[in-house]
């Protein structure tokens, strides 16, 4: 026998509920299957008339067999072997009582039919018409037999609906039952029965006049397409109506009509929130659900309740409200039957209709709201089923549903319209402070609101919090209150509803435990936002594991996906994870954690540099940690955007690992990132970077690590014209290589220190160090340190006017580059020999090469050498007499040199100021 748990459902779409929670049943057969079983509860159905019912007429030769699998399936899914017995001739569904809900209606029906009490008649067949989910076996349609059987029980609900019409008619329930036979006479448009119900309602609710134009309506109706006139009954109520006869006037103990009005007080200090009061506003009319979600602390309720109160003359027929608690550290979620039975106390239901069962509550629910205009606010949900039952389902109705949960399951099944709350705008949270303090505590000091804003995260809860203290106690200053906010512990008010910690701790509960362990994780990562990649490694987990842990944290808002695939949390839940960190995780797990981090950043920077620069030099790395999965772009785009998005991260990971004794990762992600930091031209954080790598490199001992950021920091310097400082770096740069026999290290420097000297003027001695590095370059077999070596002394031939030596070596350079196939290399050389066509008068060559150099070092995104090739390029326009091109040039150059911050812009717009003035002349 089926356990009392289980429940076959024919009411609607055909399918099983086991201990409460639906199970599908997949497959239009398998469903007739199961109907024709269940409709025949209790007796054995053979197999030839389970053949004929599923298949009809397109029997197939295997029909026997494939029955035999379709009644398996539903053991299956009914979850007892017992449930469907094989028994000659056939098959029987072994249920107990009730155990279809056709069998609960029919029941419930006959115990209507027999009570003598109008209350209990009401409350048995508003159970049974709750029952019913729609049209009676929706989606087996197809079949002759339960076509049929479908008409059998529309026939039965009609009846059941009749007959609780007549009976709430007899208890006083007019104004409730207008709205509700409205909607049934719409669908029996020639039933005279519930014409009578419907007039008597509306004559009941004293609406004579609409009593009698339904009347009229339905006797024009049946005229037109009938031939008929209403029936004696109906006539003769018309004349009562029309004599206000006291025969059919309202029982005395009728109940007047309530109006719900359950929304608590709105908070007098709401502030902002312009952007979602509007999108609320533009779902007024809408009808449905609406999920106001953010994380813990971000002002939900406030909104909801705010916004309802604003909207309430919107919705006339009340507004309803429960707090269920989905969060909260005292009590356990309400559960959907306890928030029906409050809502429907509200609507004016006696107890004594309340039915027991959960599901014939919630129709009765969306019966009684039927026809209403209401506002449902469910605020504080726990998931999305908690909420389902308790929405009201008539298009005239707006239910908004608060949750720290995004409940992505009511966006995609019931059309709910997501409003995602973030924290306040830096105006917002200070308006924020001005409605609690006051205009002139608030203006007297405003550098310190500004830095209570910050430290609280412009999060709704922490400033209410800092504000209320700083209210009490007037005499402090606003510096002095944001002086107090250095960890969590400021953020306290005396309870655990006003306490920061413990309203993030609420929302951490519900986390399973690898979700939980990686927010503690998460609070390792030093930079403002994290990809999966990089969050897998941290976690020392498979990257396919990653994305269910990011959407667990991402759907309780405790982490956020800013941008697709990039996600953060803001300071105040950063400092609760590293808290809960700190607390929970041991120091050997927190240190390899860092490891994994650090680890996953230098090699995948590595790779990235390789994919940029694959043939010029590289480091040797140390393997890195089992669980990490470094990320592998391979072309020069993959890199360079690689680059683009993780350098705020980088710039905070070499710091970490300074601090954090892994001063080998910090000299090495250090040298991984200085090439793209070069040619981006970001060389304030290029020098801060290798500062702190030659520190980390020097505590170690390492003289490999100090060479390079020695040789690098000359680099930087030599970009920020500090020569001195740059001339001293290379050259100690070039004694630590030379001391560990590096003479790729040297050959390098000794090109650096030819560029440094170029810089300064001094062209010869550019030129001697530039051939001493070729000939270390030619020592190691490094085909492209040759190529980028031999553009340097063309170049710096030409910077000495020989420039036909100068075509030679460049020409040279370029076919080595072009070998290996480095962009970055060629692009250089064309520059060069762009400027030896233009010193030697040839312009159109000149344009021709820089215009080669342009595209190339668009490709490797280096906008200062691009920079340098527009002016370049102007020039030689200008040569040519193009005015027009020559602007444009250097407009273009000027454009980047800005965006860089270089000194250089200064010159070029001198320059194209002069150009104007020339044609304005």
């Amino acid at each position: 026998m089926v356990g009392t748990g289980v429940r076959v459902r024919l009411l609607g779409p055909v399918e099983v509920v086991v201990a409460g929670s639906p199970q599908a049943v997949n497959g239009v057969r398998r469903k007739a299957v199961l109907a024709t079983l269940a409709l025949h509860a209790g007796r054995v159905v053979s197999i030839d008339r389970l053949i004929d019912v599923v298949w009809g007429d397109q029997l197939p030769a295997t029909a026997a067999n494939t029955l035999q699998r379709h009644v398996s399936y539903l053991r299956g899914v009914l979850g007892e072997p017992g449930s469907i017995v094989a028994r000659q001739p056939g098959y029987l569904l072994d249920t107990g009582p009730d155990s279809t809900d056709v069998q609960a209606a029919e029941r419930l029906i006959e115990l209507a039919r027999r009570s003598t009490d109008s209350n209990e008649q009401v409350r048995h067949l508003t159970a049974a018409v709750a029952l019913w989910r729609g049209p009676p076996l929706a989606d087996v349609a197809g079949s002759a037999w339960l076509e049929e059987q479908a008409e059998h029980l529309a026939r039965l609900r009609l009846e059941a609906e009749r007959s609780l019409a007549e009976a709430r008619l007899s208890v006083g329930e007019h104004a409730g039952l207008v709205p509700g036979l409205e909607r049934l006479v719409r669908q029996h448009p020639f039933d005279e029965h519930l014409h009578a119900q419907l007039m008597l309602a509306l004559y009941r609710d004293g609406r004579q006049g609409e009593a009698v134009a339904t009347y009229r309506r339905l006797r024009d109706n049946l005229r037109e397409n009938l031939g008929l006139d209403p029936g004696p009954r109906l006539r003769d109520l018309e004349c009562a109506i029309l004599r206000q006869d006291t025969a059919i006037a309202a029982p005395a103990a009728a109940a007047p009509t309530r109006v719900a009005a359950q929304l608590p007080p709105p908070v007098p200090t709401f502030t902002g929130r312009a952007a979602e009061l509007a999108a609320l506003d533009a779902l007024v009319d809408r009808g449905g659900a609406v999920v106001v979600s953010g994380t813990a602390g971000v002002g939900k309720t406030a909104l909801a309740v705010h916004w309802a109160h604003r909207a309430a003359e919107r919705f006339p027929d009340g507004q309803l409200y429960v707090n269920l608690r989905g969060f909260d550290p005292a009590a356990t979620p309400t559960e959907p039957a306890r928030a029906l039975h409050g809502f429907l106390e509200a609507l004016g239901v006696p107890v004594a209709r309340m039915p027991r069962d959960p599901d014939a509550m919630a129709s009765l629910y969306r019966t009684t709201v039927a026809g209403k205009r209401l506002l449902v606010v469910l605020d504080n949900a726990r998931d999305a089923e908690q909420v389902r039952p308790l929405l009201p389902g008539s298009p005239d109705c707006l239910a908004i549903v608060t949750s720290r949960d995004q409940l992505i399951p009511l966006v995609v099944t019931e059309s709910a319209q997501p409003v995602p709350l973030d924290l306040l705008s830096p105006g917002e949270a200070r308006d924020m402070l001005v409605r609690r303090l006051g205009e002139r505590q608030v203006a007297a000091e405003p550098a310190a609101a500004d830095t209570i804003a910050d430290r609280c995260a412009r999060l709704p809860i922490a400033l209410a919090i800092v504000a209320a203290r700083a209210a009490t106690n007037r005499h402090f200053s606003l510096a002095a209150v944001a002086g107090e906010l250095g960890d969590l512990d400021a953020f306290r008010a005396g309870d655990e509803a006003t306490d920061v910690r413990a309203v993030f701790s609420w929302s951490c509960r519900t986390l399973s435990p690898p979700a939980a362990r990686l927010f503690r994780l998460l609070s390792l990562h030093p930079g403002p936002d994290v990809s999966a990649p990089v969050v897998a490694s941290l976690a020392g987990v498979d990257g396919q594991a990653t994305g269910p842990l990011l959407t667990e944290l991402t759907r309780a808002n405790l982490f956020t996906e800013h941008t697709y695939g990039r996600y953060a949390f803001h300071d105040l839940l950063r400092a609760y994870a590293a808290s809960l960190a700190d607390e929970t995780e041991p120091p050997a797990e927190h240190r390899a954690a860092v490891h994994r981090l650090l680890d996953h950043c230098l090699h995948t920077a590595h790779a990235a540099d390789l994919a940029l620069h694959p043939h010029f030099s590289t480091i040797s790395l140390p393997p890195p940690r089992a669980g990490v999965t470094p990320e592998r772009p391979r072309s020069r785009s993959a890199a360079a955007a690689w680059f683009t998005t993780e350098v705020p991260v980088l710039l905070a990971a070499v710091p970490l690992a300074a601090r954090s004794g892994f001063e080998g990762h910090a000299w090495r992600l250090a040298w991984a990132m200085a090439g793209f930091l070069h040619r981006q031209g970001h060389w304030q954080d290029w020098l801060g970077t290798q500062q702190i790598a030659l520190a980390a490199a020097s505590r170690i001992g390492d003289q490999a690590g100090q060479g390079h950021a020695h040789r690098s920091l000359g680099l930087a310097c030599s970009r920020l014209r500090r020569y001195d400082e740059a001339d001293d770096h290379l050259r100690r740069a070039l004694d630590l290589f030379t001391d560990v026999g590096d003479d790729a290290g040297r050959a390098h420097t000794c090109l650096n220190l030819g560029q440094l000297a170029e810089r300064q003027g001094q062209h010869q001695q550019a030129l001697r160090h530039s051939r001493r590095a070729l000939a270390l370059f030619r020592g190691t077999g490094n085909r492209a340190g040759q190529g980028y070596t031999l553009n340097a002394v063309g170049w710096q031939e030409a910077l000495l006017g020989n420039y036909h030596h100068a075509l030679e070596s460049c020409g040279e350079a370029l076919r080595m580059l072009q070998e290996v196939d480095d962009v970055q290399g060629q692009a250089d050389t064309w520059d060069s020999l762009g400027h030896a066509h233009h010193q030697l008068g040839d312009y159109r060559r000149a344009v021709a090469c820089y215009e080669h150099a342009l595209e190339l070092f668009t490709q490797v995104n280096d906008r200062y050498a691009e920079a340098g090739t527009y002016v370049n390029l102007g020039g030689s326009h200008r040569a040519l007499g193009d005015l027009g091109a020559t602007r444009a040039a250097w407009r273009r150059a000027l454009t980047i040199l800005d965006e860089l911050g270089d000194a250089d812009a200064d010159s070029i717009r001198a320059d194209l100021e002069q150009l104007d003035a020339t044609r304005l002349h």
